[in-house]
């Protein structure tokens, strides 16, 4: 099974795949709103603002992995819209590490990141792009989502402006 054929839902319960976002480029993120990671949100949005139009998408996977996810589902869309603005796809509560890993993050979790250490999640707002031809990059929670090397990896794997 590929990445695109793995099952996910949607915040608001609809079940889908990631080839819904087949030929963009991704930004996966296991999010929480308790987390003091969470002003990254801010940073994800804009992402999203900047080159949404161009084929691009954040999509965020609240986890409460690290016990700092609030209860519902409806809580946490409450959350991100009201305090965060946030407009770029919200999916269920997932578990991102263990016995009940997600399979999205049992494939994304293969990935090695700059220092070449693949594995478990190792906090909130851990970041993969994931390219439309497939590859996979990784980026520990306190690399912000506009550093250099995002937004250029980003921007590298856009069609151009």
């Amino acid at each position: 099974m590929t990445i695109s054929e793995i099952p996910i839902t949607t915040i608001d319960g609809k079940e889908t795949t990631l080839g819904e976002y087949d030929e963009k480029v991704l930004l996966i993120v296991n999010v929480a709103s308790r987390c003091g990671l969470a002003p990254q949100y801010e940073k994800l949005e804009a992402l999203q603002k900047t080159y949404g139009d161009r084929g691009f998408t954040v999509l965020g996977f609240p986890s409460n992995q690290f016990l700092q996810e609030l209860g519902t589902e409806e809580k946490i869309a409450e959350y991100c819209s009201t305090t965060w603005g946030v407009t770029f796809p919200m999916f269920e509560k997932i578990r991102v590490n263990g016995k009940q890993q997600h399979p999205l993050y049992a494939e994304l979790t293969k990935t090695p990141d700059a220092a070449g250490k693949a594995g478990k999640v190792s906090w909130n707002f851990e970041k993969f792009v994931v390219t439309p031809a497939g590859d996979v990059h990784r980026f520990r929670p306190h690399t912000e989502p506009d550093a250099p090397e995002i937004v250029e990896l980003i921007e590298s794997s856009l069609p151009a402006a």
